[in-house]
């Protein structure tokens, strides 16, 4: 076995001889390369990459999160400051969903989720439930204002009376409530947000008035809700902001649409539209209430009830009465006691109810009107012309004019042919870039060919000369330059070996130590013979 493992350590080491030390240098330094790429690719892919699953934690629901992960066996790193914490990447997401299943990460506030801690609540007095219903009550409008767009953060104080059993609803205290919110850097807050603030707390807690909430940023920014002074400066500027982009972008369609006209006249990037307009934003709002005849004719309308009363008398009078009306105590026109004669009255009247048409109508005018528009449009004159064809001019004023008077037909004022030529302006001027590649040299002068193919006559026969120079230049080295030198061969001089175990221990000798003069010596001595 020990002659065997030397053996081969011989033939290892002699064919470790057999290189140079460049080669034995090359060899090794490969050798370690590759086994610390093994080494490192190893550690790179049996190493465990961490991915940040938890941020913006507080100290509550980090204590759950650790605890729970711990309890499963999963791996985590905790943030230095505390408030995040890494998990595998392979595991990130189902932790994620197991972590909000559970209903662990409350953001430091205590929900509905209190009173199921224990399923009996037999011994809890009242003060205690009381305090337990006010913190979850305050806890839950947390986290429904922290699910808004833009807030980090919020921390609510709920206030709510004692009921009196003795007073009505609106002789009830009402409630009141107190907000700091904290908003998430980079974002503007709008008026709408807020009033989408103010009425989530309102609808949140009961005989709870808007006016009785109060809630402030972080930055001890004071919210009021529309109507409260909330949204006179913030909306003021956001309205102003989007009447002119609204502004802008009708002035781009308009010069759009008309470029992409004219431009099927006088040809593509020919034509330059300016438009320039003014927009009503009032938005008007009117209730007309209208009671109309229905027989407009007659000026009547429908019968839906009538009464009519009809009433006659008729008595005789005594003999022994006096004149009638005559008396002291009589009233004029009717007959004494003393009258012969008969009388006779008649009594009647009559009560029609109609009905009319009532009509209620709420209108609501759009506030985007066009009360102004005016069009400039510079058009590129024909090759070879300096202004445009009159015919040509006054057919493109005609659709701009009609243009114009499209748009303005709903403005409320009345525009003549002429008013309407007076808001449209044509003009041909020569575009300044065309003037520049005009006055440029062209690729079909004349002169550009001959240099051009003057500049690769002088580039061809400086490149021959260089081409020359250089090979004679390499034809004087090749004559300067000496034969190689025939290399010596070993000899082996046979006259003073006079045995022959000699002559072969000097060729093994000789073919171990220097082998390729060994094959060199061989063949020598084949060329010989």
């Amino acid at each position: 076995m020990n002659e065997r493992i030397t053996q081969y350590l011989g033939r290892l080491t002699g064919y470790w001889n057999q290189f140079s030390r460049k080669q034995k240098t090359l060899l090794v330094s490969s050798l370690a390369f590759i086994l610390l790429a093994i080494i490192l690719l190893t550690v790179q892919f049996s190493k465990t990459e961490y991915e940040v699953a938890f941020t913006n934690l507080d100290s509550a629901d980090a204590a759950g999160i650790i605890n729970y992960l711990e309890t499963g066996g999963v791996p985590y790193k905790l943030g230095t400051d505390g408030t995040s914490i890494s998990v595998p990447s392979k595991q990130s997401a189902r932790v994620k969903v197991d972590v909000g299943s559970q209903g662990i990460v409350q953001n430091g506030s205590i929900g509905w989720d209190i009173f199921n801690e224990s399923s009996s609540l037999i011994g809890t007095t009242d003060n205690e439930f009381n305090v337990k219903y006010k913190s979850a009550l305050n806890g839950e409008v947390e986290q429904l204002l922290q699910r808004m767009q833009g807030v980090s953060d919020a921390k609510v104080l709920i206030n709510l009376p004692s009921e009196n059993v003795f007073a009505s609803i609106d002789e009830q205290e009402k409630a009141s409530a107190s907000i700091v919110i904290k908003f998430k850097p980079g974002y503007r807050i709008t008026q709408e947000a807020v009033d989408g603030y103010f009425n989530l707390v309102k609808t949140s807690v009961p005989n709870l008035p808007i006016e009785n909430i109060s809630i402030s940023s972080s930055d001890d920014t004071v919210l009021l809700p529309t109507g409260q002074g909330g949204g006179q400066a913030g909306s003021l500027t956001t309205a102003v902001q989007e009447n002119m982009a609204l502004q802008k972008k009708f002035e781009s369609d308009v010069r759009q649409s008309v470029k992409q006209f004219l431009s099927k006249l006088t040809g593509p990037d020919k034509v330059e539209v300016l438009v320039a307009s003014k927009l009503n934003f009032d938005q008007i709002s009117e209730k007309d209430n209208l009671v109309t005849p229905v027989d407009t004719e007659n000026m009547k309308g429908i019968e839906i009830s009538a009464q009519k009363i009809q009433e006659s008398y008729t008595g005789q009078g005594d003999s022994n009465s006096g004149i009638p009306g005559t008396g002291t105590e009589d009233v004029a026109g009717y007959p004494t006691a003393n009258t012969q004669s008969g009388s006779t009255s008649d009594k009647s009247s009559s009560t029609i109810n109609y009905e009319v048409n009532r009509i209620t109508k709420d209108i609501v005018a759009s506030p985007y009107v066009i009360k102004d528009l005016t069009i400039n449009v510079a058009v590129e004159p024909p090759a070879g012309q300096n202004s445009l064809d009159p015919n040509t001019q006054t057919a493109i004023e005609n659709i701009l004019s009609n243009i114009v008077g499209s748009y303005l037909a709903d403005s409320g004022t009345t525009y003549t042919d002429a008013d309407l030529q007076k808001k449209v302006a044509v003009f041909s001027q020569p575009f300044h870039s065309e003037v520049v590649k005009s006055n440029a040299l062209s690729l079909s002068n004349p002169w550009l060919w001959g240099i051009g193919v003057a500049v690769l006559l002088a580039g061809a026969g400086i490149g021959m000369l260089l081409f020359r120079r250089r090979k004679n230049v390499e034809d004087i080295e090749e004559e300067e330059t000496p034969p190689p030198l025939l290399s010596e061969f070993p000899s082996i001089n046979f006259e003073t070996v006079t045995n022959e175990n000699q002559v072969r221990k000097q060729l093994e000798t000789l073919a171990k130590k220097k082998p390729d003069e060994f094959v060199n010596l061989l063949r020598t001595w084949l060329a010989e013979e």
